[in-house]
């Protein structure tokens, strides 16, 4: 069983920046591809940026696109989310997800989920 452990979020102000991370335990991290995903209040939980097993590959949300990063260290077992220039619109509990099958841009395509960190942005 794998799991997952996320760190990071808190309280910033609108163009400011936090960096998300993502410890995995109990499975091959290498193996995974990785996600992050986020639910606002009274919203369906949504695809942020996933990274390949090796790294080589990213994708983003629109909503994110020049502004998050998603990277990862297999040797750390661990994936994080670098997030520039905050906007209030991005707060959210932040999740991430390990597929054993390869990227995706759905909930339904990840097999392991961590808690959860929660992310603020003031404007």
């Amino acid at each position: 069983q794998v799991q997952l452990v996320e760190s990071g979020g808190g309280l910033v102000q609108a163009g400011g920046s936090l960096r998300l991370s993502c410890a995995a335990s109990g499975g091959t991290f290498s193996t995974y591809a990785m996600g992050w995903f986020r639910q606002a209040p009274g919203k369906e939980r949504e695809f942020v940026a996933a990274i390949s097993w090796s790294g080589g590959r990213t994708y983003y949300a629109d909503s994110v696109k020049g502004r998050f990063s998603i990277s990862r260290d297999n040797a750390k077992n661990t994936v994080y989310l670098q997030m520039n220039n905050l906007k209030p619109e991005d707060t959210a509990a932040y999740y991430c997800a390990a597929s054993v099958y390869g990227v995706g841009v759905k909930t339904y395509e990840y097999d392991y989920w961590g808690q959860g960190t929660q992310v603020t942005v003031s404007s």
